[in-house]
């Protein structure tokens, strides 16, 4: 390790505290001038270090630049995480790592997506300096019956994740969106890999897309549809610290997934119960009531024969509200 490296790790575990330039120098024996050099590097590199005389140094709450060290000490993890200024989609990134037998738990950063994915094979628009794009690798312990309720679990994980940093409401459009103020945030990806008898994972990943800053790059109709956290709630969130929630929050959610016990907080957060909707599932358009969703995350849909189906895939959409009165 680097003596930026050092410092920048020293900087992330202060938790927000200064820390004096002497006792950096103390403790990788070198001088005060050395680490003043090296905190100027950093802010050339993106970081936003704040410097005061008698106190020293500390990140910025402002810093918005992506790090493993800073996300890594937030969480309290020794994870494998790899951050990236650019890549083409973190999913395709991960799978391949996953193919190579990267550990459980192991996740990969992006600042930018150049073919970020959506699910329907749409693409997920991805610019600079105004989102988190993460794929996480989990190698379940779970049977792969389990397996559709990964989705659901990371949509929880994230909405939790999101909601603590900025005390708002989110919301979770079935199967896989997170709705603020009627407006979708992030959008969640999951991939998986069989093992050869078929019976169980070999690995799935797991793609978070969420619009965190103010996105110039929304043309007017996904505008109208999708916006961010800033522009929602009007407070700026650190990337690194959400990055690091999702990351400690997957872990809780998919720890025992089989007992199914958050399918309750997913319900509470589902936002198509009780409405008309649409949705396509197999090629196939239907139209009816969301009357909520079963053990296995699933959307029951009651259609307008009064027959009801239960929906393991596919995409719902919100017509109008049902009239109640």
């Amino acid at each position: 390790m680097n003596v930026k490296e050092t410092v920048l790790k020293q900087l992330a575990a202060s938790e927000g505290e200064y820390i004096s330039g002497a006792a950096l120098a103390r403790n990788m024996n070198i001088s005060r001038n050395a680490v003043w050099k090296v905190v100027k590097s950093l802010e050339k590199e993106g970081f936003s270090i704040e410097a005061v005389t008698s106190k020293g140094y500390r990140i910025s709450e402002d810093n918005n630049k992506l790090s493993e060290d800073i996300i890594k000490a937030v969480e309290k993890s020794d994870r494998d995480i790899i951050v990236l200024d650019e890549v083409d989609s973190t999913n395709d990134y991960a799978k391949k790592l996953a193919a190579r037998g990267a550990k459980n738990g192991t996740a990969v950063i992006a600042d930018r997506q150049t073919a970020g994915k959506g699910r329907m094979g749409r693409n997920f628009v991805s610019p600079p300096g105004c989102g988190v794009y993460i794929s996480i690798i989990i190698r379940p312990k779970f049977g792969i019956e389990t397996s559709p309720l990964i989705t659901s679990a990371a949509a929880c994980a994230a909405a939790n994740a999101i909601e603590m940093l900025c005390k708002e409401n989110v919301g979770i459009k079935w199967v896989n969106d997170l709705y603020m103020n009627d407006k979708k945030i992030c959008g969640i990806l999951t991939e998986a890999s069989m093992g050869l008898e078929m019976r169980s994972l070999d690995y799935a990943v797991i793609g978070i897309g969420i619009n965190v800053g103010k996105n110039d790059e929304f043309d007017s109709e996904l505008r109208r549809r999708a916006s961010s956290i800033e522009e929602c709630t009007g407070k700026k969130i650190d990337r690194n610290r959400l990055c690091a929630e999702i990351l400690r929050l997957i872990d809780i959610y998919l720890e025992n997934p089989e007992s199914r016990e958050y399918l309750e907080e997913y319900r509470k957060r589902e936002i198509l119960t009780g409405h008309e909707i649409t949705a396509q599932t197999g090629g196939t358009s239907i139209r009816g009531i969301a009357e909520g969703i079963d053990d296995n995350a699933n959307l029951i849909v009651r259609l307008a024969d009064g027959s009801k189906i239960h929906l393991g895939s596919g995409e719902a959409t919100l017509c109008r509200p049902v009239n109640n009165s």
